[in-house]
């Protein structure tokens, strides 16, 4: 009898456990995962707005508002609009500028942040930048996004990984972790970031994975991606994606990056002010059409998120109990950051045809740990899982990240009712880009990337001139000739049978453009 009674509650259990959102023994219908990481903007900002087609959103209703000076009860009040435009100069949002936007002040004891220092802050910059930070876009305005959210899924409560700048999140994405960093290192640029990363894991396993680029793969910032035998895993976005989407012969994952230098005849389209949001909405468009069309969109998960908020404003309190340091490293001096907090919300879309019509993700709610939430560790701890990888989590972070697969598993089928085709945004810039004007502090990191794909690393110019000198179209001419060079000289290697699992190091080159590329491998 104590047995049967025993069986009876195992079966019981079973049954819950299957039945629980966060639980699923189901096969995933996903075989390919596309990764879109757009660049610094906040959640309000793009998305906040779209609460007024559905109230379920957690958005804004123009109710939020923040005080030019957090000290003074009587010092104006900046409430959040909807007339948000194109943005230039860049918001504010180092480590230090974060801080002030999510707590007011430099006291970070604040629970919950109280998220009422983004006006302040952008004052302190540029007395015309608190409209800026405080307005966010109508659904109309960014019409690719109104129409993904109403027919995918949208969630309101994904964070950036660090309060901090785009390069530590950005790390997050493929590796749960920033290696402590809360800013550019210039000296961890050249040497390149040596944490294991989800590639690593689906090669072992056996499963591809492709990164997609424009300008320059920014993923080239992971250490173990400029070993030889990952080479052939980078492919020119314009000669490559949409052929390889139409022939289904697109990876497992894949990565998409964006064109992050801004040029008349190639704008960017990272969404980075000061760039035309026109333009990222034009990209994204053009990467899910190129999806619907392809042979593989019914095994197909696309998702879209943003580094980091870039100064601009969230009513939303960032999380700062609960959260795991990835790996125990503190950042430098003088915050010896411990990584035991979020940063802002970011906007986050998943599309698939697997994915109920208008679905809200409001969060992980409890799963796999109470304080767990979804932030940039939860691509690789949801990857992990769909491709079902036996590999450990790459660290603590993406072990207690939220995972999303369960929206994959609602249906029976694939819907067959998904757009084939997006409509087309409104141009938000008036003009063309500013190619004389001098590059942004990203800009400037992912041209000190270019000069380690060069060899210019080892110059005694590197990093005070290279990059910060430059001008846009400067800069983008010297990156595309580094990207052109490192390829060159990585494919001469392989031919020279070099073994695969060094890593490509350039010398910097005396002659001509046209001379042969040289390469050291250490």
């Amino acid at each position: 009898m104590a047995k049967t009674t025993a069986m009876v509650t195992v079966l019981l259990l079973l049954l819950l456990l299957s039945h629980h959102p966060c639980y699923s023994t189901a096969a995933s219908p996903i075989k390919t995962v596309v990764v879109l990481v757009m660049e610094n903007r906040s959640f309000d900002h793009m998305l906040g707005w779209m609460k007024k087609l559905n109230p379920e959103i957690n958005g804004v209703d123009g109710s939020e508002s923040n005080l030019l000076n957090t000290t003074d009860a009587k010092s104006p009040r900046v409430f959040f609009g909807n007339q948000s435009h194109f943005v230039d100069p860049d918001p504010g949002h180092s480590f230090q500028a974060i801080r002030e936007q999510i707590f007011g002040s430099n006291e970070t004891s604040t629970k919950p942040p109280s998220m009422n220092g983004f006006a302040q802050q952008a004052n302190s910059m540029d007395p015309n930048m608190p409209q800026s930070v405080m307005n966010g876009f109508q659904p109309d305005k960014v019409a690719v996004y109104k129409t993904l959210v109403s027919e995918f899924a949208v969630c309101d409560r994904w964070f950036a990984s660090v309060p901090s700048s785009t390069q530590p999140n950005r790390l997050y994405v493929h590796s749960g972790t920033s290696h402590g960093a809360t800013s550019n290192v210039a000296a961890l640029l050249a040497k390149g970031y040596p944490q294991r990363t989800i590639f690593e894991d689906l090669d072992d396993a056996g499963i591809s994975f492709g990164i997609y680029y424009q300008n320059i793969p920014a993923t080239l910032f992971y250490r173990n991606l400029r070993k030889l035998k990952f080479l052939g895993k980078f492919h020119p976005y314009d000669l490559s994606f949409k052929n390889d989407a139409k022939n289904g012969k697109l990876p497992g994952y894949v990565v998409v990056e964006q064109r992050y230098m801004d040029s008349k005849v190639e704008p960017a389209n990272d969404d980075h002010p000061s760039h035309d949001v026109y333009q990222g909405q034009m990209f994204v468009k053009e990467v899910y059409e190129t999806l619907r069309a392809s042979p593989q969109w019914n095994e197909t998960l696309f998702l879209i998120t943003y580094d980091e908020h870039g100064g601009f404003y969230d009513h939303v309190a960032t999380p700062v109990n609960g959260v795991p340091s990835p790996d125990g490293i503190v950042g430098p001096e003088p915050f010896l950051f411990k990584f035991d907090r979020l940063g802002v919300r970011v906007p986050t879309i998943m599309v698939s045809p697997w994915i109920q019509k208008g679905t809200i993700v409001h969060g992980p709610n409890g799963s796999p740990t109470p304080t767990s939430e979804y932030e940039h560790s939860s691509i690789p701890a949801t990857v992990r899982k769909i491709f079902n990888l036996s590999s450990p989590s790459l660290t603590k972070r993406e072990a207690w990240a939220g995972t999303f697969e369960a929206i994959l598993q609602t249906r029976s089928k694939p819907r067959t009712d998904c757009p084939e085709q997006l409509p087309n945004p409104v141009k938000i810039r008036q003009g063309d880009a500013n190619e004389d004007a001098k590059v942004s502090e990203f800009q400037q990191e992912l041209i000190q990337l270019a000069a380690v794909m060069k060899g210019d690393d080892i110059l005694t110019s590197f990093p005070v001139k290279i990059g910060k000198e430059m001008t846009v179209r400067e800069g983008k001419e010297y990156m595309e000739d580094a990207v052109k060079r490192f390829f060159e000289s990585g494919s001469v290697a392989k031919l020279m049978g070099v073994d695969e699992e060094q890593i490509i190091k350039m010398r910097p080159s005396l002659s001509t453009r046209s001379s042969k590329p040289q390469t050291r491998i250490p």
